[in-house]
Parts: C-alpha cells; structure tokens; sequence
C-alpha cells in the first residue's frame, strides 16, 4: 500500500504510473502467467492469500492464470431462489451509490457521470435517479461471475483504456473507472427493469474473459472471468426498479458473495427499451 500511495499521491510517483498502467504491460503479465512455469507462483498465493483449495473444483492446473479462475464447488456459492431478489453477480467488496442526474460515485470532492462511464448521453438518461453498485474484487477474491437476474441480454460493449489499481487509494485519486478498460452489456429484465452489467480490468488484468453468450440468460449463469488482479463490476439499475435493502445502503463497503439478495425488484412488467441500445 505504501508503494501505491506514492504512485498515486506524489508527483514522482504519477510520472511513474505511465508505463505502469499501459495496456502493453498487462498484456505481458498476462502471457507469462499462462506459461507453464507460472504455477510455482501458486503455492505461496496461497499461502498469503489464506485461500481453501478444497472449495473448487480442480486440484491441478496448467498455470498462475488458470489457478486464478479456478471454478468453486457450486454448492458453496447457492442462488437465493426468490426469483424477485436480484443477486450478487460476483464475490467482492459492494458499496451502493445513489445517482443524482448524470453525477454518481462520488470520490473525496469529485465524482464520475454515468455517461462518461458508458460514453454514451442518450443511455445515461435511463438510468439516472438509480443506484450504482460497485463490486469491488481483491486478489483473493472469487473471480468468477454470473448474471444477476433472468435477463434478455444486448451485445458485449468494449472500452478500450488503461490499468490503473482499484485499490482505495487510487480511487480517491484518479477517475479509475472512467479511464480503465471496460466491457458492459445491458440485460433487459422481467422485475428489475433495465441493468447495465459491466467488468473493470484493473492494473496487471489484461483480460475481461466474456465469452459469447445466448440472448436470453438465467440468473446465477456464469457470464465470464477476470485473469490475474483486482477488478470491479458495476451494475447500473434504473429509478424507482429495485429497492436496495438498508444494510447495504451505507457510506463503505460491505463483503457480499456470489448469488447472495442485494436487492428486490418493485416492477413486475418487462421495459420498453431494446436491449442491446448504446445511445
């Protein structure tokens, strides 16, 4: 943390976060934690990590990479069954942000616009006077995630940017999410109206693993992975379409996992807007 901190609250130090953020260098981490050689890496993860192997599925792996996206035992991350809660669609630090207008995810005396998040005007208009949730993943995180809601699902939107850290300290520093590589899709849903589901790659994760998926999805399906790092998802829901539970409505993040209730859904009617729509 100390290292991050002086990359990100000095001038030294920002000069720094060029090279250390461009998109070149975690594509080369990538890489060399696919090779083989890799998985000498894993053992002390593990340690450090205090991480349960005997949670997943796989008890050998091929490299660092594919121990990171190792598949847990279903049983240990079940689907709250009430259909009209919306779930968790990771493991991961949540914390709720009201949107006022265009203005959400205020950080220290700035804040970020839901269309410089989406890069598109049109598609935040549907979308203010909502929540943004943001799930933030540490390394030792589940890095695996689902679909939080039946859903009739649009094209996977990409963003190409940066890598910066997720970490607290630069987001208090930097507009993090509206710089970093993204990847975002809208799920057009029977209770919850319309849902933006997007993955945030972070500092050394040069991959958002999506692969293609049918129109229509079921909550609790896998959506796709991250590779190595910290990461964020976010979930953008419309005005007045889900009430978000107290304990979650806070000012700091709260521990949630894959598939737990964070929300019920107050309209039962399916929206007008077509799915897939990018403004």
């Amino acid at each position: 943390m100390d290292l991050l901190r002086f990359l990100y609250s000095t001038i030294p130090g920002r000069m720094l976060l060029k090279p250390l953020t461009a998109p070149g260098l975690s594509r080369l981490a990538g890489r060399l934690l696919d090779h083989p050689a890799s998985r000498i890496l894993i053992p002390g993860f593990v340690s450090r990590n205090h991480i349960n192997l005997e949670e997943y599925q796989n008890t050998s792996y091929d490299s660092f990479n594919d121990f990171f996206c190792r598949k847990i035992k279903p049983q240990l991350r079940p689907v709250d069954p009430d259909p009209l809660h919306l779930i968790s669609p990771c493991d991961g630090l949540l914390r709720v942000y009201p949107s006022t207008e265009d203005l959400v995810l205020p950080v220290k005396q700035s804040g970020y616009s839901i269309s410089s998040l989406l890069r598109s005007k049109a598609l935040a208009r549907r979308f203010e006077g909502g929540y943004c949730m943001v799930f933030r993943l540490c390394v030792d995180h589940y890095h695996r995630y689902c679909y939080p809601a039946d859903a009739r699902r649009g094209r996977e939107v990409r963003i190409d940017g940066i890598y910066h850290t997720v970490r607290p300290v630069a987001l208090e520093s930097l507009p993090v999410f509206l710089e970093n590589t993204r990847e975002y899709c809208l799920l057009k849903t029977r209770s919850f109206g319309t849902i933006v589901q997007m993955e945030v790659g972070a500092m050394l994760v040069g991959r958002i693993c999506n692969p293609p998926a049918p129109t229509h999805v079921r909550r609790g399906e896998e959506k796709g992975f991250f590779q190595y790092g910290g990461s964020t998802i976010i979930l953008l829901l419309s005005k007045n379409q889900v009430e978000i539970p107290e304990s979650l409505r806070v000012p700091y993040e709260i521990p949630v996992r894959m598939g737990q209730m964070i929300g019920t859904g107050t309209n039962a009617e399916p929206q007008e807007a077509a799915c897939g729509e990018t403004g």
